[in-house]
């Protein structure tokens, strides 16, 4: 797959109907100089475990985070390989050994932009789906379950951070935004998952209670 060059628009604004939403620049800060990129050959970590189909496997809880505005938080990477190649995708990550996928999307949220979360306030598994993809030239298939959160005020108020990190994220993850679902149809590189603005649109209202398999997808 192909890429455009990105054109989408700038921060959404703040009206004054709408709370303000996190500084995305405390989280889009470059590399910090001085350290070297990771190696690719251990960049996938321990939670990705060689199957016998040759794939790299691992089990992955992601959230759809969204503020009083209809926003969702996404961020935007790329591939050590690929450079010119970037996308947005849902905040969340690895399962790691003996954890739930609740506590995964809780903690990953946290790792990933600072705000803590109490897991009761996480619906959901509101989607699952698989996902094949190459990442540091490894062919990779991780099964997702998706979770969702309105954000208040209080967790809106406080700028995201970089903080938790890993590594590889610190050079590989270019920057975290919000996102109106106009604004998300008109992105012109890729998102994942894919048609998420139409995916989304009818959570706006709150989950029904369904869990919804959205297939396997070759990314």
């Amino acid at each position: 797959m192909t890429s455009t060059p990105d054109r989408t628009p700038g921060p959404a604004p703040t009206g004054s109907g709408a709370p303000a939403a996190p500084d995305p620049a405390a989280a889009t800060a470059p590399p910090p100089a001085g350290v070297p990129a990771p190696d690719p050959g251990g960049a996938l970590g321990p939670d990705w475990v060689l199957g016998p189909d040759g794939l790299r496997h691992r089990r992955g809880a992601r959230v759809l985070l969204l503020d009083a505005a209809d926003r969702v938080l996404l961020a935007r990477g790329h591939d050590h390989d690929q450079p010119d190649r970037s996308w947005w995708f849902t905040i969340g990550g690895g399962v790691e050994p003996g954890e739930s996928d609740l506590d995964a999307a809780v903690r990953e949220v946290f790792e990933e932009t600072g705000l803590r979360l109490d897991p009761a306030d996480l619906e959901g598994p509101v989607w699952t789906r698989s996902a094949i993809f190459d990442f540091y030239r490894e062919r990779c298939h991780q099964d997702e379950v998706f979770y969702l959160v309105r954000l208040t005020d209080q967790h809106t108020s406080r700028p995201l951070t970089r903080d938790g990190w890993t590594e590889v994220e610190q050079h590989l993850v270019d920057e975290m935004r919000w996102w109106t679902l106009p604004e998300l149809r008109a992105v012109t590189i890729e998102v994942f998952p894919a048609d998420l603005p139409d995916l989304l649109e009818p959570l706006l209202d709150g989950w029904d209670g369904r869990t919804r398999h959205l297939g396997e997808a070759a990314e």
